[in-house]
């Protein structure tokens, strides 16, 4: 089986290209990354645009995501940026190369209610040696306010 079969930046390309075009597609598609990463299920999120170097995901505000002060929990939004930026940045490597999370920072501007949008736009870097490499992802709620911001710290290597 070619490398690239085993590449789990490159399946989840295959199959979000795969099934987007569908009606229910991105639903499904979603649906499907939350099995395969179990605790990103758990806040339900919704991919809308995934291409190399670019991820738009969609958070509904709903009781399970929610604090006590009536928001969007903390940690449910840390982890739509985690995976906002980590599928920008995986759909875009290739197969010789593999990276894995080592650090995540997030800065939280306002309360965040109401339907939320995550982007993730980086320059997917060419890896001939390990190295870190930064992932950006800005949350933004329907009036398009930034509510977080968060840098992701990758550590890449050829395979």
């Amino acid at each position: 089986m070619p490398a690239s079969y085993d590449a789990p930046g490159a399946r989840l390309l295959r199959l979000w290209q795969t099934l987007s075009p569908l009606p229910g597609g991105p639903w499904l598609f979603s649906l499907i990354l939350g099995f395969i990463v179990p605790y990103t299920g758990s806040i339900r999120p919704w991919v809308r645009v995934l291409e190399p170097g670019h991820a738009r995901v969609e958070l509904r505000d709903r009781r399970a995501v929610r604090n006590h002060l009536r928001s969007v929990h903390a940690v449910a939004l840390v982890n739509l940026a985690e995976v906002t930026s980590g599928l920008a940045m995986l759909v875009g490597l290739p197969a010789t190369v593999r990276g894995i999370v080592i650090g995540l920072a997030i800065e939280y501007r306002k309360k965040a209610r109401g339907p939320l949008v995550a982007e993730s736009i980086v320059a997917v870097p060419q890896v001939t040696e390990p190295s870190e490499y930064q992932v950006q992802a800005a949350i933004r709620d329907r009036e398009g306010d930034v509510v977080a911001e968060a840098t992701v710290r990758w550590r890449l290597a050829p395979a």
